[in-house]
């Protein structure tokens, strides 16, 4: 699926461990890097969050969601969230021949058109020639509206990183600022395990991000006494 709502899901909030908590307040902006890097351009891990194959960077109101296939429990991609716009990323492999985006490009621009009433295009945008696509839906008043989104890929040494941009940032030039950046500022992380072309790279949630369970009421069925409440870290999802 392009567009995919997923329904009845499973989120686990944790917080982010306490080295990265005085990091969450860096805000997007500032001197841009030219990313997506591969892990031998920032190999450190000062001010991001290891993912296995995907390092994101701590950014002041970043919201970070790991999307969980229910029948394998595998993670199938990190979706980002900042302000109005989301960012989905996933990292493939790639031959060592040369890149893929050019092939994937072509076949969602094919996919998307199969849509009855879908407009789909091409254009040159900050990550190269990236897809613009719209699709028609309800919206939640049930009157017709569309669902846009952005499709930008950036080739690299051995891998393929994808990104699907929804939101403010899909449909206002304005807004696509602060998400592009974060896209910009990810970090992959290959490993040297054989994986075939286009194969999705494996995704591992970090060791040190802990758990927030919700307090249970007492037995007389009181709320328990507010606490502190928790700073909001990265979700775990379970999609269907």
């Amino acid at each position: 699926m392009i567009f995919g709502r997923n329904r009845n899901v499973k989120i686990e909030t944790v917080t982010l461990p306490e080295e990265l908590q005085d990091d969450r307040d860096r805000e997007p902006g500032g001197s841009s890097p030219s990313g997506p890097f591969d892990v031998s351009e920032r190999p450190g891990l000062d001010g991001y969050i290891d993912f296995g194959s995907l390092r994101v960077p701590v950014v002041k109101d970043l919201k970070v969601r790991l999307d969980v296939e229910e029948s394998t429990k595998r993670i199938i991609g990190a979706t980002l969230t900042l302000d109005q716009s989301s960012l989905q990323a996933q990292a493939f492999a790639a031959p060592r021949s040369g890149g893929i985006w050019d092939e994937i490009r072509a076949e969602i621009v094919q996919s998307v058109s199969a849509t009855e009433n879908a407009q789909v295009g091409e254009r040159q945008g900050p990550f190269g020639t990236e897809v613009l696509a719209r699709i028609p839906a309800a919206m939640p008043d049930g009157s017709p509206g569309w669902r846009v989104a952005r499709f930008v890929g950036v080739d690299g040494p051995r891998w393929f990183l994808r990104g699907v941009i929804g939101g403010e940032a899909a449909f206002k030039e304005e807004s696509a600022g602060p998400i592009d950046e974060v896209f910009s500022r990810l970090v992959v992380q290959r490993g040297d395990d054989p994986h075939p072309p286009r194969e999705l790279l494996p995704l591992t949630p970090p060791e040190n991000l802990r758990p927030v369970r919700r307090a249970q009421p007492d037995a007389a069925g009181r709320p328990a006494p507010a606490q502190r409440p928790p700073e909001r870290g990265p979700e775990i999802t379970e999609v269907r």
